[in-house]
């Protein structure tokens, strides 16, 4: 049964929220910032820096709930399901833009590149309806008409569950573990791409956020951190500092 009183969607989000954020203020969180833009957490100071997350959809709970995002806005779909996350976003002080591939991606594209003036931009790339963690080529376009540096990111957790949706399957921490946040290294986008270099940077970006999600993995398996840095050469020695 879908659910279209406006009330009882706010009513829901408050709920989730206020269970998110129970839940995540049990866990210890690490962040990681891999490479040398040292200003990119979205839960923290940028210094002025305005950048594009890009975010796996099945970590959106991590991204809404480990830390509390400064100046941030993000993309989500038309749908009812949708209509939850967006009202949780406002609670988490996250603006959001409405639409998709499928419904209202025009418009919100454009929402999205007036928005990038003044504020950072979270994109789950491979949302909503999948397939799952394949990235679609909107964040790089974002990045070439913005020049705002694209931040790869992952989220993973030391002991956590697996809510199976449709297409993907949802991570939730478990009360009281570890959870790793890590992002960048950038990656820069020239402007006015053709339609070729945009498709390398979308398989750059899909790369990078693959390479780090099973580095942190390994790192919460309990790896030496030495020995589990990323083979390429673009990513650097990551900088550990807790999460805000």
């Amino acid at each position: 049964m879908k659910i279209r009183s406006r009330f009882l969607t706010k009513l829901i989000a408050y709920a989730i929220a206020i269970v998110g954020r129970t839940l995540f203020w049990t866990c210890r969180k690490q962040l990681v910032v891999v490479g040398d833009d040292q200003d990119i957490s979205a839960y923290g100071n940028s210094d002025g820096n305005l950048y594009l997350y890009s975010i796996w959809h099945d970590q959106i709970v991590m991204t809404l709930f480990t830390g509390k995002p400064q100046r941030m806005s993000g993309l989500v779909s038309k749908h009812q399901d949708g209509s939850f996350v967006a009202e949780t976003m406002k609670l988490q002080n996250i603006l959001p833009v409405r639409g998709s591939t499928k419904r209202g991606g025009a418009k919100a594209m454009r929402q999205m590149l007036e928005i990038a003036q003044d504020r950072h931009v979270a994109i789950t790339p491979d949302g909503p309806r999948g397939p799952r963690q394949k990235l679609k080529p909107g964040i790089v376009f974002l990045a070439s008409h913005t020049g705002r540096k694209i931040i790869p990111c992952c989220y993973a957790c030391k002991r956590s569950w697996r809510i199976q949706g449709n297409w993907t399957d949802m991570l939730l921490p478990k009360p009281f573990t570890t959870i790793l946040a890590i992002g960048g290294p950038a990656v820069s986008v020239p402007a006015d791409v053709s339609r070729a270099e945009l498709d390398g940077y979308v398989k750059t970006v899909e790369d990078r956020m693959e390479a780090l999600q099973a580095y942190a993995d390994r790192i919460l398996a309990g790896e030496a951190v030495e020995s589990v840095l990323p083979t390429t050469t673009e990513v650097a020695e990551p900088t550990h500092r807790r999460a805000a």
